[in-house]
């Protein structure tokens, strides 16, 4: 009989990518979506999909009980909201629900891993091993580790994945269009130390996660490399055959920029891509991390830097029209 994994989060990027791997591991798995939910993209996948209510902690008891779930994989979260509210309410409080039903349940499951962020710990200072978030989302994502962290008896891993990229991904997608447009955009001039991962190197190490009998341990994932700011629009340019022109704004602008642009959006009720908490993240000037520890216990050797990386991602753009 196969395993049985519930993946939350499974409609956005990272989570896409997860189902895969997990579906190439002959798991049997399950996803919570909302009806709001757009699955259009995941119609080609044998996969189930359940709906589940963060906010109430008896019936996600009561759902894990039903279904019988070997393995948890939490990947649910938003990367943009409101206030600290919003972001703490769905990043953290919804967190520690699922981690509570996992533990109240009579089914005990043999492993939940929770997809954090490396926003959790935030960017070094002075090359120092440990730092404090400087944004809301990372502030959450902190705050949901240490919930879990309470959970003695709960069999969890926790990745803090560093900045994402692959196929899917629309964040970077909108660097490389501008690059592929012609201008290359930096926020201010400091010197900046940056790490990646690619989605599928993330998904594998978090499937194979699953059936070890590692827990409560605690893992940063890249691709073991440091990167300068100019990398990343360095290989683009190559990858796109492109020469832009470069161009250094001024961090107060583009904090000026950022500021006017939530005060705009606050009026419709959204959250615009370039906000406030996204500034602290682009101007931080320190996001290396060492993955010692997930080589050591998983044998990790991420199969992709930056240049292949990047490479594959752009042809997938382009093959399929996102760019």
């Amino acid at each position: 009989m196969k395993k049985r994994v519930l993946i939350t989060g499974a409609t956005g990027f990272v989570g896409y990518h997860l189902i895969k791997a997990a579906l190439a591991n002959e798991l049997e798995v399950y996803i919570s979506v909302r009806s709001s939910s757009n699955v259009a993209h995941l119609k080609d996948f044998n996969i189930n999909y359940v709906h589940l209510d963060f906010e109430l902690i008896y019936q996600l008891r009561n759902h894990i009980d039903e279904k019988k779930y070997d393995y948890i994989i939490h990947a649910a979260a938003t990367t943009k909201a409101k206030n600290r509210e919003e972001y703490f309410r769905i990043n953290a409080t919804y967190t520690r629900n699922l981690a509570l039903a996992a533990t109240e349940s009579k089914h005990k499951i043999k492993k939940m891993v929770f997809v954090s962020s490396l926003a959790a710990r935030g960017p070094l200072k002075d090359d120092a091993d440990l730092s404090y978030p400087v944004t809301l989302y990372g502030n959450s994502k902190a705050l949901a580790e240490t919930y879990l962290s309470k959970m003695t008896d709960l069999p969890l891993i926790v990745f803090r994945p560093t900045a994402v990229y692959g196929p899917r991904e629309k964040d970077i997608l909108i660097l490389i269009k501008s690059i592929n447009s012609g201008l290359e955009l930096y926020v201010g001039k400091q010197q900046q130390k940056l790490s990646f991962v690619y989605v599928t190197d993330l998904a594998e190490i978090i499937i194979e996660s699953l059936h070890s009998k590692i827990v409560h341990r605690t893992y940063n994932v890249s691709d073991g490399m440091v990167y300068d700011k100019f990398s990343l629009a360095n290989y683009a340019s190559k990858a796109l055959h492109k020469k832009p022109f470069t161009l250094s704004l001024p961090l107060s602008a583009v904090k000026a920029l950022a500021w006017s642009m939530e005060k705009s959006y606050s009026l419709f009720n959204k959250v615009p891509a370039l906000n406030m908490d996204k500034i602290k993240d682009l101007s931080a000037s320190n996001w290396a991390c060492d993955i010692e520890n997930l080589k050591e216990d998983f044998g990790f050797e991420p199969k992709y830097q930056l240049e292949n990386g990047l490479n594959e991602t752009i042809a997938w753009y382009k093959e399929n029209k996102w760019l």
